[in-house]
This record gives C-alpha cells, structure tokens and sequence, in this order.
C-alpha cells in the first residue's frame, strides 16, 4: 500500500503534464521563419521573451504554427481550423484576420499585433478591450503617416506623386482616404499600387506596374503580406531607382531608403508578456492594448547614394540611426 500512494503522489511526468498550446497564424510568412531564429527581428524578439519568461517550446510550451502565405481568401478557413484544434491561446495578427476571428464562435484568448483597433471596431477600447482579445497597435494613428510623407518629401525635392504601396482593405478604408487628404494638405498626389495578394508574383507585378508610372517616391504600408516580402520590395525599388518610406527598421536593413517608425521587436516582446499574463490567469479582456510611444528615424545611406540622392544635413542630423 505504502508503495503504492508513492507511485500516485510521484511528479507525473512532462509529458504528461498539462503543457500550454498555442496556435501562431501569420497572415504571409511561412510557417518555417515564425520561429527563435528567423521571421526577421521582431519574431525572433517575440519568441526570445517567451523564453526568457520561462516558455520554451516543447518544454513547457506547445506552439502549432499557421500561414496563409499571402493568400487573403484563405483566412476564414484557417481561422476555423485553428478554433476546432481548441488550443489554450491564439497569437495573430492585421485587422482582417482578427476580423476573422472574431466573426467565429470562441472565447479562445486571442493576442494580436493590429492597426487602429479601437478606428476598425476590434475592441470596445484601448484601455479595456472587452472579449476575447488584446494586444498592440502598431500604428498610433493617422499622424504617424503624415510625419513619414513629409520627411520622404524632405528627402526628395520637388516630390509630387508618391506610389502608395498597401493592401485594398487599407486603401479603400478610413485609412486610405485620411492618406490622401494629408497627402493633399502637403501637396502631394497619392497613385495606389495594390497587390491582390501578399505573393512574390504580385509584388513583382505591382513593381513592374509602378516602373511604368514613375513616382517620386514609394510609402510603404505596414501590413503583414508587405512585410513578409520586404526583402523582395527593397530590391526592386532599387532596381528601379525608387526613393522608399518603410514602416520598420528591417526594411532599412533590407536596403529601403528610410523608416520613421516604432520599434517593432519591443512590441512583439510586449505581445509575448501578454501571452504570459493571460496563461497565468489574467482575462484578455482586462489587459490593455499597447501603443507605442516611441519612435526612430531610420536612414540607409549606402541606398540614398545608390540612388543619387544627396540627402539634406538638416535631415541627417535628425536621423536616430544612419545605417552605411
């Protein structure tokens, strides 16, 4: 007997106990960069904090990982999927695929990475999101936009046109038309290139398109399908001599021209402590969004000579980082 009631009080082992699962959607990188080393920095930055807050994956975490690889028609689908896998948490991210979501039946706890929640409808309000979600914002609004065509038309003289690289939802949403009206207010004309999907083939067609009309310069939205393929886009505004405003520091990196942006890893650790929060107990309801307050000018200068650019002192000096 005494034998016995020691086997039933022993540790069970680990496999057997009750290990977090989470299921990881990105709407365009592939399943095989969502990971410690890969995704660019602020995925690696997301995974590095869970770690660092005691979550290693297959120890004491379980994370299944989901793409739509660029493919928009594909988010319900995959949405449903991960609900019907019931896992204890979903991390995602970009407003349609929240949308998609939240149009399921679920009380599954969902941290996403999003732009405007409270603008889009997502959430009842920033400091108390009611439901199932939380997260961040990574676009504090409409003004962030407006500070980012003025230093492109800083950097390029006599700008007029400027190719307005994005998503159809952004474009023909409240978003895009504030674009347009602060475009106008500076004296600029906005021409929307719009790839029907976050594909390699459809950034290549907007580009070869983009070559045709000649912009002054290229605004580079921040959606996740762009992102995915930031590499791509940096090279072939390069190949056609297009002056680039980017939304993150890892287009820079890439070659971009400039970024007046967030810091996009300090947010995704941020998404990562509310992970850890909300496996701990804590409602998503409960946990407010974040916005960031802190933002960079970024600036490529080995691109801007590349391009014959001879960028103002004034904006140089102003510059957080110049990257040679």
């Amino acid at each position: 007997m005494l034998l016995l009631l020691a086997a039933a009080t022993r540790p069970a082992p680990a496999q057997q106990r009750n290990i977090p699962r989470i299921a990881l959607f990105h709407p365009a990188i592939p399943t095989t960069l969502l990971t410690e080393t890969g995704g660019g920095t602020a995925w690696r930055a997301f995974f590095g904090e869970l770690r660092r807050l005691g979550y290693v994956e297959g120890q004491s975490l379980i994370i299944k990982r989901y793409s739509a690889e660029g493919h928009h028609e594909r988010y319900s689908e995959i949405a449903q999927e991960i609900v019907g896998s019931n896992p204890d948490l979903i991390v995602t991210g970009t407003n349609p695929v929240v949308l998609a979501f939240k149009a399921l039946p679920t009380r599954t706890p969902v941290v996403a990475f999003m732009i405007d929640p409270m603008k889009a409808g997502l959430v009842e309000s920033l400091a108390r999101p009611g439901g199932n979600l939380t997260g961040i914002t990574l676009d504090p609004g409409i003004e962030l936009w407006g500070k980012r065509l003025e230093l492109l038309k800083e950097a390029v003289p006599g700008v007029t046109r400027i190719a307005f690289l994005g998503m159809r939802e952004g474009w023909e949403g409240s978003f895009g038309q504030a674009m347009r009206d602060v475009a106008g207010q500076l004296g600029i004309s906005l021409i929307s290139m719009i790839p029907s999907a976050g594909t390699t083939s459809e950034i290549n067609r907007v580009f070869a398109e983009m070559a045709e009309q000649r912009p002054d310069g290229v605004l580079i939205t921040g959606e996740g399908d762009l992102y995915a393929n930031r590499q791509l886009i940096a090279e072939l505004a390069q190949k056609h001599r297009m002056p680039t405003m980017c939304p993150y520091r890892d287009y820079v990196d890439a070659g971009g021209l400039m970024a007046y942006t967030v810091d996009l890893a300090e947010l995704l650790r941020h998404m990562a402590r509310d992970v850890q929060q909300i496996l701990t107990g804590t409602r998503p309801a409960d946990i407010p969004i974040y916005q960031p307050t802190k933002f960079e000018l970024l600036i490529n200068q080995k691109t801007a000579t590349m391009l014959g650019l001879s960028l103002p002192a004034n904006l140089l000096s102003r510059a957080d980082e110049i990257i040679d």
